[in-house]
C-alpha cells in the first residue's frame, strides 16, 4: 500500500495528472492486496474455527478491521472514480475544475459511512472515532487502510503459522506415541505398574489437551520477534510439545531396556549364578584357609570371615520369577541392581580371602627370602660356614614350625641376612642387631 502527497495549493492539471496516476497505481496495489488477505488460507481457516482465549479477541478485532477496510476501499474507489470522471470531462481542465480536483484529492472529501457492526467493533487503536460517519483525505484513508492492513494481517500470518506447525507434529508425535503405548503394554509396561506406563499416559493427556488448545487459540503459542515490523513476525512456541518429545524419547529408550532384558534374560540370569557362585566359593576358601591360618600363624590377627548374604540369592530367586512370569518391566531393574551387588560382593569375597591369607603370604615371602640367601651364601663358597649354618638353621625352624610367630621368624631372617652379607662383604641389612660373637649359640 502507497502514501499520496500531503496537501497544498490549487494544483495544475500536470499535478492533477500525476497524482492521479500515482491513486490509479495505489489502488491497484490496494486492491491485490485486500484480494490476497481475503484469500489466505489463515483467514479463511480463522473464518471457520470456533475459536478461544486471545486468538477470540484478536480474530474478532481484525474481523472488524476486515470489514472496514472494505469499507475504506470502496470509498477510496469512489473518490478515484469521481476524480477521474472530472478530469475527463475536458482535455484543458478549468480553474473550477482543478480546484474542485485540489479539494478532492488533497482535502477532507472521502466521507465513509461505517455500519453499526463495523462502528461498534472498530479498535480505537486504529483511529476509529465511534461515529457512523468519518470524513478523510485521500492521505489519510491511506494511512488508515495501511494500519489497518498490517495488524490484520499480522494476526492472520501468526496464527497461521502456528495451524501449520504445531497440530501436524502433534499428530506426529501422537502416532508414535500409540507405537510406543502398544508396544510398552506387550512387555507390560503399563500406567499403575511402571513409572514409564504412567508418564505415557501423561503424555497422551499433555499431547490432546495441547492440539485442542492450538487448534481453538493458535496465538497463545505465538512468540512474536521484538522489534520485528514484518507481518507474522515471530515463531510458534513449542516449549511444551518440545518437553512431550524429549519425556517420549525418555520413556522409548527404557522400552528399549526392557526388550533387551527380554532378549537376554535367561543369559544374565546365568551369569549372574555364575557370579554368585564364585563368590560363595571364594568365601569358602577363605573360610578354610582362616582355619588354616590359625593353625600355622600364631600371634597374629586373622579377620572373620562373614557368609553368603542370602538377600542376593532370595532376589536372584525374584528375577528368575520374573522371567517366568514374563513380567520384563519388573526384571528390568532388578537384574540391573543384581548385577552390580554381585560383582560387588565377588569382590568383597576376593577381598576377605586376599586379608585372611596375607600371613601365609608373609610366611611364604619370608621363607623365599630364607633360601635366595642360601642359595647366594653358596654361591660364593660360604655354604659350610657354622655360623651360617646356625643362623640359616635358626630362622628355618621358626619358618616351618607350627604355629610360626611371624615377627620372631622374620627377625631370625634379617639376622641370617645380616651376617651372611657382612661374609660376602656387602652392605650392612638393616634389622635387629644380631651378637657379634661368631662363636656363641644361635637364638
Amino acid at each position: 500500500m502507497g502514501v499520496t502527497d500531503p496537501a497544498g495549493p490549487v494544483m495544475d492539471r500536470d499535478e492533477v495528472d500525476r497524482a492521479l496516476a500515482r491513486l490509479g497505481q495505489e489502488h491497484e496495489a490496494i486492491e491485490t492486496s485486500l484480494l490476497a488477505l481475503q484469500d489466505h488460507a489463515g483467514r479463511r481457516l480463522l473464518e471457520g474455527a470456533e475459536l478461544t482465549g486471545v486468538t477470540k479477541e484478536r480474530w474478532t478485532t481484525a474481523e472488524a478491521s476486515i470489514t472496514l477496510l472494505w469499507a475504506y476501499f470502496d470509498a477510496y474507489t469512489d473518490a478515484l472514480r469521481s476524480a477521474r470522471e472530472i478530469r475527463s470531462r475536458r482535455r484543458w481542465s478549468s480553474r473550477d475544475d482543478l480546484v474542485e480536483l485540489t479539494e478532492l484529492l488533497r482535502g477532507e472529501s472521502v466521507t465513509v459511512a461505517g455500519s453499526a457492526t463495523a462502528t461498534a467493533n472498530a479498535p480505537t487503536l486504529h483511529g476509529g472515532s465511534g461515529k457512523l460517519s468519518e470524513q478523510f483525505t485521500l492521505v489519510t484513508l491511506v494511512d488508515r487502510m495501511n494500519e489497518l492492513y498490517a495488524t490484520s494481517l499480522d494476526m492472520v500470518v501468526a496464527a497461521d503459522a502456528v495451524w501449520s506447525a504445531l497440530p501436524a507434529r502433534i499428530d506426529l508425535l501422537a502416532a508414535e506415541l500409540q507405537r510406543t503405548r502398544r508396544l510398552a503394554h506387550s512387555v507390560g509396561v503399563r500406567p499403575g505398574e511402571h513409572p514409564a506406563g504412567d508418564d505415557l499416559e501423561r503424555i497422551t493427556r499433555t499431547l490432546t489437551s495441547l492440539r485442542a488448545e492450538v487448534v481453538s487459540d493458535p496465538l497463545a503459542y505465538w512468540v512474536p520477534t521484538q522489534g520485528s515490523s514484518a507481518p507474522g513476525g515471530g515463531r510458534p512456541d513449542t516449549t511444551v510439545y518440545d518437553r512431550e518429545a524429549r519425556a517420549l524419547e525418555d520413556v522409548r529408550r527404557e522400552i528399549d531396556a526392557v526388550l533387551t532384558v527380554r532378549q537376554d534374560a535367561e543369559q544374565r540370569l546365568v551369569k549372574l549364578r555364575d557370579v554368585l557362585s564364585r563368590a560363595d566359593r571364594t568365601l569358602a576358601e577363605a573360610r578354610t584357609a582362616r582355619g588354616e591360618v590359625l593353625a600355622k600363624i600364631a600371634a597374629t590377627e586373622v579377620p572373620v570371615v562373614s557368609g553368603p548374604p542370602t538377600v542376593l540369592q532370595e532376589q536372584l530367586a525374584t528375577a528368575a520369577e520374573y522371567r517366568r512370569h514374563a513380567q520384563w518391566h519388573r526384571l528390568s531393574p532388578l537384574l540391573e541392581s543384581l548385577e552390580q551387588k554381585a560383582e560387588d560382593e565377588l569382590l568383597r569375597a576376593r577381598e576377605s580371602l586376599t586379608a585372611v591369607t596375607a600371613p601365609l603370604a608373609v610366611r611364604a615371602e619370608l621363607r623365599g627370602r630364607l633360601d635366595a640367601y642360601k642359595a647366594k651364601v653358596a654361591r660364593h663358597g660360604l655354604a659350610e660356614d657354622p655360623f651360617l649354618i646356625e643362623r640359616y638353621d635358626a630362622a628355618r625352624r621358626m619358618l616351618w614350625s607350627a604355629p610360626c610367630d611371624l615377627r620372631v621368624a622374620e627377625q631370625a631372617v634379617l639376622r641370617y641376612q645380616q651376617a651372611a652379607a657382612e661374609l660376602l662383604g656387602g652392605p650392612r641389612v638393616p634389622g635387629p642387631r644380631a651378637p657379634e660373637d661368631r662363636g656363641g649359640p644361635g637364638t
